[in-house]
């Protein structure tokens, strides 16, 4: 089944970004390898919202382990059909997408605030931990020689910009997947519907089959 195979691929790259985003998130905790920052709790707020680990990482593993499985997946062939179990399948691989959207989501958009509101640092100029480039809307991504205002950590703008940028490229390309295959998994379902639905009528004068024949027993199956 080609939309079982689609499935399957998008569940593949799914599983590859959800450990890019863990591993991105974990990052953050420790600019420049340093581990004091993190124990002080002097990082930006941003970076304690787990949307790294959570949303684009736990919440992604769940939907892609479903996709992954999809091809093989035919419901027990309900209905006593295996193209009907098939999509019985892809519709409710719709759900678990819908999952994978709200964490990538969630993901994308704390990456975007977290570059918007810039990195917390000890100030050169207020001479105090704060956040220099709040009021800025993200405009200081584009003003480098205020960088140098943050003291401390040391880089810690340009090590916010690296991952919050990567972290926000990854939480949207998952959400694109995970939209995907929305459709991906309603096609695959209603196209296989109605594809047995028409195996039903051109085969008018055959037996009648059991509605579940995962449950039947084998007794049964050998009287028919």
């Amino acid at each position: 089944m080609c939309f079982g195979k689609c499935a399957r691929c998008i569940g593949y790259k799914l599983l590859i970004l959800a450990f890019l985003c863990i591993v991105a998130n974990i990052l953050l905790y420790f600019p420049n390898g340093e581990t004091r920052f993190a124990s002080e709790h002097r990082l930006s707020k941003y970076v304690a919202c787990l949307h790294g680990i959570i949303g684009g990482g736990i919440l992604i593993f769940l939907p892609a382990a479903v996709f992954i499985g999809l091809e093989h997946d035919n419901c027990c062939g309900c209905c006593g059909h295996e193209n009907c179990g098939k999509s019985c399948a892809m519709l409710s691989s719709v759900l678990a997408a819908f999952i994978g959207i709200l964490g990538s989501g969630y993901c994308f958009i704390i990456s975007a605030l977290g570059l918007s509101h810039g990195p917390y640092c000890l100030s050169a100029v207020e001479q105090n931990w704060v956040y220099p480039f709040t009021n800025a809307s993200g405009g200081y991504l584009l003003e480098r020689d205020r960088w140098s205002e943050c003291r401390e950590p040391r880089n810690i703008v340009e090590w916010n910009l690296t991952l919050f940028s990567i972290l926000l490229v990854l939480g949207g390309i998952e959400l694109i997947l995970c939209s995907i295959q929305v459709i991906n998994g309603f096609l695959g379902g209603i196209c296989g519907v109605c594809c047995n639905r028409e195996e039903v009528r051109s085969n008018p004068g055959e037996h009648s089959v059991p509605l579940f024949p995962c449950h039947g027993s084998s007794s049964e199956a050998q009287v028919q």
